[in-house]
């Protein structure tokens, strides 16, 4: 992410495309202040979303690019 519009856009996205709850998205926006690693693996890696959802996310990235 690179500034706070595409940050918004992604959680719209996250919200709106894939049904993630606020409480998911904030779980995540947590562990990614203390890990620092890339927002979208760490909802796979703490089961908020499934393989084919990270795969929709990681295309709507490229698109975004």
């Amino acid at each position: 992410m690179v500034n706070h519009q595409n940050d918004v856009k992604f959680i719209d996205f996250l919200q709106n495309e894939l049904a993630l709850s606020t409480g998911d998205i904030a779980v995540a926006l947590r562990k990614h202040e203390f890990d620092n690693g890339p927002l979208a693996m760490l909802l796979w890696q703490y089961g908020l979303v499934d393989i084919e959802q990270l795969e929709r996310i990681f295309d709507w990235l490229e698109d975004q690019a």
